[in-house]
């Protein structure tokens, strides 16, 4: 079996075959995302599917391994297409946003904000996605909370911010950063919270940032958030993100469990 196809059988989709370095890839069970790697080293690699595999999954090859001669070819091909991909999902989120008006949503109101207004079109919550300053696509939640992203969209490196001009935080939902923005303000603390959409992408958006970080208590959120290596606030409930917590104990109850974390020294005006 040749590592493509050992790859293939493990979820991961490989659109050019990269040599001798870990690569990020797409997976089956999540098209639109680098959510798998690989290794190829000729007559051995491994594979990892982040949804499924807890280490990376060895495969070696007792036949002598002879390049693709094209495969400098296929990767700038595959390198253009993904921005075109890129480019023609950001000027589509660009047309969405211009449609949108702001209003509340079922989904902010399940999650404990009934009078926040967002960005609505055609029934969907739109959060704006930017890199760089740059919009690059958008998550569309629908009134029942369903999640999902424009096809071929930038999302590594992409997040959403409410920015007050203070302390950065790094966390994962946009429902979660409209809870940490209601415990700053209760806490009188400047904030910039940076909305990641998703765990890995965590890791991305705190890698340069001097910050905290906000974590679900889930097995991948505590792992994402030991993996940033800086101070990390989880509830002690499992299961529950910040959000979850703020509904069930109240702003004032859970401001306490993040003050410790903050530095007091930039308080609100």
């Amino acid at each position: 079996m040749n590592f493509e196809r050992f790859a293939e059988l493990h979820g991961l989709i490989i659109d050019h075959l990269v040599v001798d370095k870990w690569t990020r890839c797409s997976t089956v069970d999540h098209p639109h995302k680098k959510n798998g790697s690989y290794i190829f080293e000729g007559n051995k690699g491994a594979v990892q599917n982040w949804a499924t595999h807890e280490k990376p999954v060895q495969w070696r090859c007792s036949e002598e391994y002879k390049p693709d001669p094209q495969w400098q070819q296929k990767k700038l091909k595959a390198e253009a297409d993904r921005k075109a991909r890129h480019e023609k999902s950001a000027k589509k989120a660009g047309w969405m946003m211009h449609q949108t008006k702001k209003a509340t949503h079922p989904y902010l109101a399940k999650k404990g904000f009934p009078n926040e207004k967002g960005y609505i079109f055609d029934q969907l919550l739109l959060i704006p996605m930017r890199k760089d300053g740059e919009l690059v696509g958008c998550q569309m939640i629908d009134p029942l909370g369903n999640k999902r992203f424009l096809s071929g969209q930038v999302t590594k490196g992409a997040s959403a911010v409410f920015d007050a001009k203070g302390k950065d935080v790094v966390c994962e939902g946009y429902a979660t950063a409209l809870s940490v923005r209601k415990a700053m303000k209760h806490l009188g603390i400047r904030y910039k919270i940076h909305v990641a959409f998703s765990a890995n992408n965590m890791l991305e958006i705190a890698k340069d940032l001097d910050c905290i970080v906000i974590a679900d208590n889930d097995p991948v959120g505590v792992k994402t958030a030991k993996q940033i290596g800086k101070p990390y606030w989880v509830s002690d409930t499992e299961g529950e993100d910040f959000n979850d917590m703020e509904r069930r104990v109240g702003v004032e109850q859970i401001s306490l469990t993040l003050a410790p974390l903050l530095n007091k020294s930039d308080p609100l005006p």
